[in-house]
């Protein structure tokens, strides 16, 4: 019988993970590079079976898949798959909403206190920035 990974050690993995495939990656609507087809490659790691996502172009089409799921924002969308939590609260792996570009929020991963890995309009490469709890809109539970 397989043992239980403890909780710490398995949100390590599914965070590392991510870092791998992503970091240092430029962001690219075309290549899945952006920050929701990130988010759900690291719920899918934590296991969580989140809904796929069609092929988005760009921010139109991001805003357009949101309305077809019956949303106005990605917070929206996140607010219906994880349970919210304070930014304060985040572990390692959590997810973290920020004002992003063209009317969407972006999207990172905790990786460390107060240190997310994401893509940003004046960080165009997956890298982890130091964000301030101030400026984190919405955080979830993985």
């Amino acid at each position: 019988m397989a043992r239980k990974l403890p909780e710490l050690e398995r949100r390590r993995r599914a965070t590392e993970a991510t870092r791998l495939k992503y970091l240092e990656k430029v962001f690219d609507w075309k290549r899945w590079r952006h920050c929701i087809a990130m988010a759900r490659f690291q719920a899918v790691k934590m296991g969580h079976r989140p809904p796929p996502i069609r092929p988005i172009r760009g921010p139109v089409s991001a805003k357009r898949e949101l309305k077809k799921r019956g949303c106005e924002s990605v917070i929206e969308l996140l607010d219906g798959q994880f349970p919210r939590i304070a930014p304060a609260q985040m572990k390692l792996g959590d997810l973290a909403a920020f004002p992003g570009t063209d009317g969407l929020n972006a999207v990172g991963v905790c990786v460390g206190p107060g240190r997310i890995m994401c893509w940003r309009e004046d960080h165009p490469v997956l890298a982890v920035l130091i964000v301030d709890f101030a400026e984190i809109e919405a955080s979830w539970r993985l």
